[in-house]
């Protein structure tokens, strides 16, 4: 009976591991603004949720060795997951710094209220606007079901991370600039051609306050085409979660 718990109690600790390392980076879920007894509340249920299902694929652990490595696996499983699907995210945030600083915005901060630093207005927006979009097109439903279904493709303690799995999550994180840049790209282009007009027209006429009027100029083409874009914001944001969670089955494969 003792052994039966033992194993039992072990099971849940090893599912609890990856839905642990999840919670630490999954967008929204991660969220500082939430109560910490919330997020520990939510991890308890989806563990014990998903026990009897996959509480027969948990391999048998004997060694008091094992336990560590184990465990340790399971919660790096977790966090490959958390930052694949939170790419979009830092992608976003990084497109909004691209805003503020080819803008004339980056010197106005405020406090954002997920990292607890601070940061440009745009990158503020460009993350509100991440975050509707995820919850609109109900992304956190696809990834309580991709944990649920990483247990059957990727049993407990069947993970053997190594070379190219860790290559793998680094070229994820590459990744968030590229995405960046495919957001910021109009705005980026616009502001450029700005740039390029306005030294054409100071050179015609050095008498202009070309000074005076870039950053008003570029500001406002970029509020233009800014207001333009974000209504394809949806598709555009769509597709990214799509490859980040394209990338991240990619990535499961690599640790089997």
């Amino acid at each position: 009976m003792d052994f039966s718990l033992g194993n039992s109690l072990g099971t849940l600790f090893v599912i609890g591991a990856r839905v642990s390392g999840l919670m630490l980076f999954a967008p929204f879920m991660s969220n500082v603004a939430i109560p910490t007894r919330i997020k520990a509340a939510l991890a308890v249920t989806m563990t014990v949720v998903l026990y009897p299902v996959f509480a027969g694929r948990v391999q048998p652990v004997l060694s008091p060795i094992e336990w560590p490595m184990l465990l340790g696996s399971e919660v790096l499983v977790g966090v490959a997951i958390g930052i694949a699907t939170n790419l979009v995210f830092d992608a976003a945030e990084m497109a909004g710094q691209v805003f503020s600083v080819q803008m004339g915005f980056s010197l106005v901060n405020i406090l954002d209220p997920q990292t607890q630093v601070d940061t440009t207005v745009l990158s503020m927006f460009t993350q509100m606007m991440a975050l509707l979009i995820f919850l609109g097109l109900d992304i956190h439903h696809w990834i309580l079901r991709l944990i649920a279904q990483s247990f059957a493709y990727l049993p407990p303690g069947s993970a053997t991370p190594n070379a190219a799995f860790t290559q793998q999550l680094l070229h994820i994180a590459g990744a968030v600039f590229g995405i960046g840049l495919q957001i910021a790209a109009p705005v980026l282009a616009s502001t450029l051609v700005a740039d390029l007009l306005l030294g054409l027209i100071g050179k015609a006429s050095p008498q202009m306050p070309v000074l005076f009027l870039g950053p008003a100029v570029k500001g406002l083409f970029g509020l233009v085409l800014l207001g333009t874009t974000v209504r394809c914001w949806p598709d555009l944001f769509s597709g990214m979660f799509s490859n980040s969670l394209q990338m991240l089955g990619h990535t499961l494969h690599l640790a089997r």
